[in-house]
């Protein structure tokens, strides 16, 4: 009796097994890069990421100050209003710099879990406005939700940052 492993046919390779990547697509085009360099929303984005990245920062610290002792309830909302229209004036910036590059203002394929994380984002500090000016929470879980959207930024942020280390890489003629 044979065993069904000696009759089977010895395979060297699966088929249509992912193999790994040793080089992956750009994440612009030559037209793409030459209208990103071109565009004036690259530089506006250039200089609100840096800026609303501070005002987190800053915020983050002010908030868990009020969360840890109860106080400096001021700072800390008022931090939160800052960081929330840093986050909206560079949501609408970013919408009409992906228009310029690469023809839609959301959801373009390059960028495209970006966006989606930046909705939620988006979504979060919108929660904490609509709650703040209603009264819909209590201070401390107002601040709370504050840090789930600053959390959900952090993440976009990082996302962000590795976007632009791969068109750096690009741009070298690196790859990862």
């Amino acid at each position: 009796m044979t065993s069904a492993s000696s009759t089977a046919p010895t395979v060297s390779a699966v088929p249509n097994a992912p193999t790994p990547r040793t080089s992956r697509t750009p994440l612009y085009t030559p037209e793409q890069r030459a209208r990103r360099d071109g565009t004036r929303w690259t530089w506006v984005q250039g200089v609100l990421a840096p800026v609303q990245f501070v005002a987190f920062a800053i915020s983050t610290v002010l908030v868990l100050r009020f969360l840890a002792t109860g106080n400096g309830e001021t700072a800390a909302v008022v931090s939160v209003l800052i960081k929330t229209a840093l986050l909206y004036t560079i949501m609408l910036t970013g919408c009409l710099w992906e228009k310029a590059v690469f023809g839609r203002y959301l959801f373009a394929p390059a960028f495209y879990w970006e966006d989606m994380v930046s909705m939620a984002v988006l979504a979060l500090h919108t929660a904490y406005l609509a709650a703040w000016w209603n009264g819909w929470l209590d201070v401390r879980q107002q601040m709370l939700l504050a840090l789930a959207a600053y959390l959900t930024y952090a993440v976009n942020a990082a996302q962000f940052l590795l976007k632009l280390r791969a068109a750096r890489l690009d741009l070298n003629g690196a790859r990862p």
